[in-house]
């Protein structure tokens, strides 16, 4: 990866929880023992939607390997996979290759039932759901206007905005994602829905044209499910359940929500195999077994496209290289996806920032250590 995209993954976060909302749900603000115990319930205490799984989920057959030899070096030091899961805080970690589990494991009380929060995952799911709305009939094209769906933000700088600039962070609309400044924009909005997200990205102004400028908004990831819902005329989570959710997985899932609608750039809480499940449905293009062709075509393909504005950018997927991509979490929160060694790798983590240098570094060492060993046979 390059520096630039590291240094957008230090800092990526979803600061979904606004003053108004209750203490105990401000997750942002809240001590490692409150994370480490909070993340596995976060749906059940602080308000969210069912997405409910099928009688039949996709298959991950146990197959686990031995991996004490996996080993990556940072700076000269060699850490070992036990090792990442205490420097990273890893309550849960799971690594698929094909439909084969090479490994599994949990820790802090984790187990194969626990749901936990997944953050900005959840953007990459809106991404694949807008997908499905295309396929569906419902979005026509990702080069339509964001005002023919949202015709409230006519006459506002999102004139000429197009869907594919939103799914790209690169409207070219102002956006400050500065987390540590509590007049910042994503501290104001990052969990506004509905009619307040919309008047408020009505008053920002346009600094770049449409489509030239990457600048990470949480906002608009909201906005992209404020589109699909008028889209398809219904709520997230049960076009969830409908497309992705009970043909594929195992386990019933939630879907935060505010202004009583799901937050389309967060916390969508579900156990570790339907994680790695999600990644498999990537992986396959979002084509269920039996053939069905759930998202448009060509459609993860063109998602994990460099755009224009940022190489290491697609339709809200982070891209690794040589086809790699990955739907990414603050504390840790991890889905990356190998096509060409059908690898799947998925982390549910407390760290203890919601971003960091050391974190990270420590991530990708681990993944590139990972692929190596699971390739090496």
């Amino acid at each position: 990866m390059t520096r630039r995209i590291v240094s957008f993954l230090f800092v990526i976060a979803t600061a979904h929880l606004s003053a108004n909302e209750p203490t105990h749900c401000r997750s942002l603000e809240w001590t490692q023992d409150e994370r480490e115990i909070g993340f596995r319930n976060f749906g059940e205490r602080c308000g969210a939607r069912s997405v409910d799984a099928g009688s039949e989920a996709w298959p991950l057959v146990p197959s686990h390997q031995d991996p004490s030899s996996v080993r990556y070096e940072i700076d000269g030091t060699s850490y070992s996979l036990d090792d990442f899961f205490d420097h990273n805080k890893i309550a849960g970690f799971m690594v698929v290759k094909g439909d084969r589990v090479l490994v599994e494991r949990y820790r802090m009380g984790h187990d194969a039932q626990t749901r936990w929060i997944s953050y900005s995952i959840a953007k990459s799911v809106t991404s694949m759901l807008v997908g499905a709305a295309i396929r569906d009939g419902y979005i026509q094209s990702v080069d339509e206007p964001v005002t023919d769906y949202l015709p409230r933000l006519r006459g506002t700088p999102y004139d000429g905005v197009t869907i594919r600039n939103v799914l790209q962070m690169a409207s070219g609309v102002e956006w400050n994602e500065d987390y540590t400044d509590l007049t910042s924009d994503v501290a104001r909005a990052g969990a506004a829905n509905g009619l307040p997200l919309v008047a408020y990205l009505s008053t920002k102004p346009r600094v770049a044209p449409p489509g030239e400028k990457f600048n990470y908004n949480t906002g608009e990831t909201n906005l992209v499910g404020e589109l699909l819902r008028s889209a398809i005329g219904n709520n997230a989570s049960a076009y969830l359940e409908a497309k992705i959710w009970r043909p594929v997985m195992a386990d019933r899932a939630t879907w935060s929500l505010t202004e009583n609608v799901e937050t389309g750039g967060c916390c969508i809480h579900a156990t570790l195999g339907d994680y790695a499940r999600l990644g498999r449905f990537a992986l396959r293009g979002g084509v269920l077994e039996d053939g069905t062709e759930v998202l448009a075509d060509d459609w993860m393909r063109d998602s994990i496209a460099p755009s224009k504005a940022m190489g290491g950018y697609g339709y809200l997927w982070w891209l690794w290289g040589a086809g790699a991509y990955s739907a990414i979490g603050i504390y840790g929160q991890l889905i990356y996806v190998d096509p060409a060694t059908e690898l799947v790798i998925v982390t549910h983590s407390a760290w203890t920032a919601a971003g960091g240098r050391a974190f990270s570094q420590h991530r990708a060492g681990m993944i590139g250590a990972v692929r190596d060993w699971a390739n090496a046979d």
